[in-house]
């Protein structure tokens, strides 16, 4: 039986899941706007809602690059991947990030033991994700170097995950920092390696609303999930992003639904069970 912690922990697990669901049809809606200037504009939108608590800002240097390196190097790293690697398959490699948080877990947090179940679900999880993501589809069999950023990214976001656990306790309120300083650099990369956008009345409200869901409060949301949970089950949970995502791309471009999806959420949602229920 879940302890009150633990049931808290899932259910701001799934909200942070449900609002990162969102991310690939609002970026799809702006797929015109260049990429770091999109996650800029977004990061520093999502930390709005934080600026009353900027006195919980006060966190260590090395909480602060922590959160730093967990938010804008993994978007940095991904960003790198989809322009030098086949999109589809950058995705895929990047979505090994809930199987490394499952087993990295008892590397990273001392008292943790991994077991076969929890193993077995994560990969259950990442077959279902790669269905969700391919879609029948073909995959390029050439290797590109684009797929190394693609793996990195994955471990930057699991490793993330779990040392925030490591670190000294601080405010939730503090991913709203973090989100500012990411979002800074993010612009400063744009400003670097992007050409000057211009957004109309329209970009404006959907960066508004990727910014306070997907990369604004699903932040809060994860940090309270990870701190007051088992990262392994918040690992295999995780795999509900790609499916939940792929769900709403096709109800949103009106295209059908295949089997492949039939058989993804099969093995996710298997997955899931099987990871909240495992103990121990």
């Amino acid at each position: 039986m879940s302890n009150p912690s633990q049931t808290r922990s899932t259910l701001c697990a799934l909200g942070a899941i449900a609002l990162w669901a969102l991310l690939a049809t609002l970026g799809v809606a702006l797929s015109h706007v260049p990429p770091f200037l999109l996650t800029g504009l977004a990061l520093l939108v999502g930390s709005v809602p934080a600026w009353p608590r900027w006195r919980d800002w006060r966190v260590p240097a090395p909480t602060l690059l922590l959160g730093v390196y967990g938010l804008f190097g993994f978007h940095f790293l991904l960003f790198i991947a989809l322009r030098h690697a086949p999109p589809v398959e950058a995705n895929l490699v990047n979505y090994l990030w809930p199987l490394l948080i499952v087993v990295m877990a008892p590397l990273f947090l001392p008292g943790l033991r991994l077991r076969a179940v929890h193993v077995v679900a994560a990969l259950a999880g990442f077959a279902g994700a790669a269905l969700a993501i391919v879609g029948g589809r073909e995959l390029s069999g050439a290797w590109s170097w684009g797929y190394l950023p693609a793996l990195g990214s994955a471990f930057i976001w699991a490793s993330y995950s779990l040392l925030t656990k490591r670190v000294a306790a601080f405010p939730t309120a503090a991913i709203g920092l973090f989100g500012l300083v990411s979002g800074v650099l993010s612009l400063a990369c744009h400003v670097a390696l992007e050409p000057a956008a211009s957004l109309s009345a329209r970009d404006w409200a959907l960066v508004a609303a990727m910014g306070l869901g997907p990369l604004g409060a699903a932040f809060f949301l994860w940090d309270v999930a990870l701190k007051r949970g088992d990262p392994r089950r918040i690992g295999v949970l995780s795999y509900l992003t790609p499916l939940a995502s792929t769900v709403l791309l096709v109800l949103a471009t009106g295209r059908g639904f295949s089997g492949w999806i039939a058989a993804a959420a099969a093995l996710i949602v298997g997955a899931a069970v099987v990871g909240v229920r495992a103990e121990g």
